[in-house]
């Protein structure tokens, strides 16, 4: 994420999450921008990819992020030891996660653990669910 930003980091996301109800979240990525705020997430997720730990795997994972005002779609290509995301939907995803906005903040902070998220119903999984489970470990922290 770029350095001028507030969430720079997981930690400051998560510093800026802590206490905060969604309706104070969805206020706040409004107010910054819904496409900004999710370009620098998806970004820093390129920049923290670990191939090594992703050898040989490749996988086109959607992410469906809902806003009070629609739904965001982010494509991550994973492929050859590079990670490339884009907005969109992807065509055949290996792997669709679908959050609201607060809870996919509060996800990429670490601040929401992903098996809870999904047997609460927070987080919708399709097509590959074990290989959610084995994506995780591909990203540093």
């Amino acid at each position: 994420m770029a350095d001028e930003s507030p969430i720079a980091t997981q930690d400051q996301l998560g510093e800026l999450l802590e206490g905060q109800t969604d309706d104070d979240i969805n206020a706040f990525v409004a107010e910054a921008g819904v496409n900004e705020i999710l370009g620098q997430i998806f970004s820093a997720m390129e920049e923290r990819f670990q191939a090594d730990k992703a050898a040989g795997q490749s996988a086109v994972v959607q992410w469906d992020i809902t806003a009070p005002d629609q739904t965001y779609s982010y494509t991550v290509t994973i492929a050859d030891g590079t990670c490339k995301a884009s907005e969109g939907a992807a065509e055949a995803p290996r792997l669709t996660l679908g959050l609201a906005l607060p809870d996919f903040l509060r996800f990429v902070a670490g601040k929401l653990d992903g098996m809870q998220a999904f047997m609460s119903g927070k987080l919708r999984l399709g097509g590959d669910m074990m290989f959610a489970q084995q994506m995780q470990a591909w990203f540093a922290a």
